[in-house]
């Protein structure tokens, strides 16, 4: 009989797993709650009977992540690199802000999106990760660093609404109140724009950030950077986008990475403005990321911050995003690409 994943259960299948063992009902919070501490081994839950542990362990399993790389910028971010059950590896950066620690966490390893300034999508699609693997990430995190995290980011390696079922219970499981309880308006999720679960999405009316990856006012610049645009263009994600901000009152956060002589044009400011007009929208402006073999070239500060000011003067906010371990190179999938090609320094 093959285990199942028990950390990856709700409340409710968990409930009804500990009623198929006969074992009494309060078992299931018990074992709930040693989950979202990060218990990674049945003999950790001391409240529980040697039988009842035992008995779990014959059914179930608890999957690993384990830090294998950690490297920590001069400015206190940290970029982990974890090894999970199957030897897979993913890579999660925890922040530390005035509001207190944030998280960016991976939802697969690798990704199918291919967007050209991405290194994850350079090293392919290997799987979709499970909830529980996603709270792994958080838990080693925090024990790694000793500290609590209070916001997290869907924003790593992979496409969080291509592993859309599993997102979701990922979801449900870290803003449980007897969990982690991180709330949904401190959660961002990160799209490069799989319009139909935005669709879907939006009638969950969850209260978290939807965070979109448009990177270009037009379909022409965005289809050369990101293949996904050629399945949904831009007239039908802003629609998406429209539709998701009205079903839930939630702004949408759109991410550009600004490409030197690619889309950071004042032409290209108003044709964005343009086209987020109306919308409750707000834009993060990003210099791009150093992807090695991509060819790009981060815009200027001054191309920054003149581009962010035309984008306020037609009506559209928008803010500079600061930069954090860059000396590290805190961009998922470049630790990841490093460790696997050799370079296994402990930094």
């Amino acid at each position: 009989m093959e285990k199942l994943d028990i950390k990856s259960m709700t409340m409710d299948v968990l409930k009804k797993e500990i009623s198929l063992l006969k074992l009494p009902k309060f078992r299931a919070m018990q074992v709930f709650r040693w989950l979202q501490r990060g218990v990674t081994h049945f003999d950790e839950m001391t409240d529980l009977s040697k039988e009842t542990r035992a008995q779990l362990e014959k059914h179930y399993w608890i999957p690993s992540v384990k830090v294998v790389q950690k490297r920590t910028s001069k400015d206190g971010t940290v970029k982990f690199l974890f090894r999970l059950y199957d030897g897979e590896m993913v890579e999660a950066v925890l922040m530390n802000y005035h509001h207190g620690y944030s998280i960016c966490i991976s939802t697969q390893v690798g990704c199918k999106m291919n967007c050209s300034f991405c290194a994850t999508g350079k090293s392919g699609f290997s799987r979709d990760l499970l909830p529980s693997e996603m709270l792994g990430q958080i838990q080693a995190a925090q024990a790694e660093e000793a500290v609590r995290v209070s916001n997290i980011v869907l924003m790593g390696m992979g496409e969080p609404l291509d592993n859309y079922e599993n997102v979701l219970r990922f979801l449900e499981l870290v803003s449980h109140p007897d969990g982690m309880n991180i709330g949904m308006r401190h959660i961002s999720l990160s799209t490069c724009g799989i319009v139909d679960k935005i669709y879907a999405l939006a009638e969950k009316r969850l209260q978290l950030t939807l965070s979109v990856s448009l990177h270009a006012p037009n379909d022409q610049i965005r289809g050369r950077t990101m293949p996904v645009n050629r399945r949904w263009n831009i007239e039908q994600l802003l629609a998406a986008c429209r539709y998701y901000a009205k079903k839930t009152g939630r702004r949408i956060s759109f991410e550009y990475a600004m490409i030197h002589d690619v889309n950071d044009s004042e032409a290209c400011a108003r044709e964005l403005a343009s086209r987020l007009q109306g919308m409750l929208a707000h834009v993060n402006l990003i210099p791009v990321n150093d992807v090695t073999g991509a060819g790009y070239k981060k815009s200027g500060r001054g191309q920054l911050q003149k581009f962010a000011s035309i984008l306020e003067t037609c009506g559209c906010t928008a803010t500079v995003r600061r930069t954090l371990g860059a000396d590290i190179e805190a961009s998922c999938g470049q630790l990841r690409g490093k460790y696997e090609g050799g370079d296994r320094d402990e930094g």
